[in-house]
């Protein structure tokens, strides 16, 4: 089994934390990565379609893969795809808010069905076999729906090795604030590690979580997008050392550069350099003049418009050596 103590772990975000953003993210700190949501369905019937959301390298471990679905059959086929593949773990999600997945009863959806998460996760241990199995929960589906002590519980008879927590409800979203009390009970209530998960967009907010709730470890994932510098600067809080604060535009530049470059090489023009796009904005929010940098990469399609664009802008804000 994975070792999460104390651990910082990069939560799985649909669309961002593909193989290359996940190597950045180790890179600069993080203990331990998930992949993207990947659907169980998508998997079983259409494996050539989604295999590329399962590529890895050895660099990323540990890693867990993780897979959405509502059907006990289904999803212990998509675990015994997965587990050929030899991942650290494999993750199952029950705390996706997203419409388009709890309209096909999958991530939040299910909170309101602790039974049939039972029968999900027990057929996906079985199917795994020696591939631990971990899960994401939320707090509940609504405020009269809080039972993410029942799910808890339930995981823990069903064969989970750990169980992570976003305490908010399907209703929240990300709105309003999580409550790291639930966090806390839950860590109580459990023989299994609980990674705590929501509201850490600062070094700061990783220690007040540990301290605060007794959480094994911090999953971070907003607080990352276009930032993984956040992961080595909470490490040295953690550790007692200063924070050595945030880049400066041209580091941040050169990275977002050098995440370019390895996705045009995997994925060719201008394909690769579409993808990036929700990259850019992420990289380059709160930058002086950000916006109209923003509105010039969006229009690009090659890897040396990029280039150019990165460097004029260097050079208009007097960054030569920033």
């Amino acid at each position: 089994m994975v070792d999460f103590e104390r651990k910082l772990v990069l939560a799985p975000l649909a669309g961002v934390t593909d193989s290359i953003y996940r190597l950045i993210c180790r890179r600069h700190g993080a203990d331990i990565t998930w992949s993207e949501m990947v659907s169980a369905e998508g998997l079983v019937y259409s494996w050539e379609k989604n295999r590329f959301l399962l590529d890895f390298n050895e660099e990323e471990r540990p890693l867990g893969i993780q897979l959405f679905g509502s059907d006990p059959g289904v999803m212990a086929r998509a675990a015994a795809s997965v587990a050929r593949l030899r991942p650290d773990f494999i993750d199952l999600n029950f705390a996706c808010p997203v419409k388009k997945v709890v309209r096909k009863n999958g991530g939040a959806s299910l909170m309101r069905d602790p039974a049939l998460i039972g029968r999900i996760t027990s057929a996906a241990v079985a199917a795994a076999a020696d591939i631990p199995v971990t899960a994401k929960i939320r707090s509940g589906w609504n405020e009269v729906g809080i039972n993410y002590l029942e799910v808890g519980r339930i995981l823990v008879e069903s064969g989970a090795a750990a169980v992570c927590i976003h305490p908010r409800t399907r209703v929240q979203g990300f709105s309003g604030h999580s409550n790291w009390d639930h966090l806390a009970r839950l860590v109580a209530d459990l023989p299994v590690p609980v990674i705590g998960s929501g509201d850490v967009f600062e070094p700061e907010d990783a220690g007040r979580m540990f301290a605060q709730t007794g959480c094994t470890a911090v999953m971070i994932g907003r607080g990352v997008l276009g930032n993984p510098w956040l992961f080595s600067r909470t490490r040295a809080v953690l550790d007692g050392r200063p924070d050595p604060g945030g880049p400066h535009p041209r580091e941040k530049l050169e990275l977002a550069l050098e995440h370019a470059r390895m996705t045009v090489a995997q994925r060719g023009e201008p394909h690769g350099v579409v993808v990036m796009r929700k990259h850019f904005a992420s990289y380059t929010r709160g930058l002086q003049g950000g916006a109209e940098l923003r509105r010039r990469l969006f229009a690009a399609v090659s890897l040396h418009e990029v280039e150019q664009l990165f460097e004029s802008y260097l050079e208009e804000l007097g960054c030569v050596r920033c």
